[in-house]
């Protein structure tokens, strides 16, 4: 069968294109935030990143592209003031989150470790969305961030593993329940970011080593790999409710970690 010009131009796939779009990036200054923030807007649209505080241009000359606000996840009603001083948008990428290594341990004398990274990452998670939603335009997207602990458990990782399951599970539920508004979620794997600086040069480049070694896409994920499955969600309008694992293939081989 033949195909003409215009069944082509059809079924093409949408554009990557944010053109005249705004973007709120959760946690967008660092690591995958600052990744998918950089991509965002170089796909044409105005960024808005927030965290715990005001960056100097002095101190981070690469964020001038970028409008900033203050938000703690930890404190809901400092993220209702953010979302309210923000106003209409199109885009949320939730990607805040505890340091590496913040968590508790199942067993730990008490559960405060284990509470505050839950109550962090995923209470967290849920409050950008419910205070974000009454303010995202036709059209518009959230994108929450997860990580491959989600798929495969590890001994030590309990409140880890909990918390990415949660949501993912609250992505799928607030595609129903904000739709036409689409919820999605990146898994992404192993990504060489700032997250890791609790290890050593040394113990990272032999990390970076194993993972071309063992995972079968045979690259070390970066922050802009993510970048760019963010575009992807934000600028399809078929996709919602939906897990997108960007790891290169980790959850296929043995664990490197």
């Amino acid at each position: 069968m033949s195909t003409t010009m215009d069944d082509r131009k059809q079924s093409s796939a949408p554009p990557l294109s944010l053109a005249s779009k705004k973007v709120v990036v959760v946690g967008g200054k660092t690591g995958i935030g600052l990744g998918i923030a950089r991509a965002a807007y170089a796909a044409g649209a105005s960024v808005t990143v927030a965290s715990r505080r005001i960056t100097s241009a002095e101190e981070r000359p690469d964020l001038t592209n970028f409008d900033q606000v203050t938000l703690d996840i930890c404190d809901e009603a400092a993220v209702k003031d953010a979302f309210d001083s923000i106003g209409s948008f199109d885009h949320l990428a939730v990607t805040a989150g505890p340091d590496l290594g913040s968590w508790g341990t199942f067993m730990d004398d008490d559960m405060r470790g284990v509470r505050s990274y839950i109550e962090n990452k995923f209470l967290g998670s849920w409050a950008c969305a419910r205070y974000a939603a009454p303010y995202l335009r036709a059209g518009g997207s959230i994108t929450f961030l997860t990580g491959g602990l989600a798929a495969r458990s590890k001994r030590g990782f309990s409140a880890v593993t909990s918390a990415f399951v949660a949501v993912e599970a609250l992505s799928g539920s607030l595609a129903l329940e904000l739709a036409p508004t689409r919820v999605n979620t990146i898994r992404p794997g192993y990504v060489e970011t700032d997250l890791w600086r609790v290890m050593s040069e040394s113990e990272r480049a032999a990390l970076r080593a194993k993972v071309r070694e063992s995972f079968p896409a045979q690259h070390v994920g970066t922050a802009e790999d993510i970048g760019h499955a963010a575009l992807f969600l934000m600028t399809n309008p078929y996709v919602t409710g939906t897990v997108i694992e960007v790891s290169g293939g980790e959850n296929l081989v043995p664990s490197v970690f």
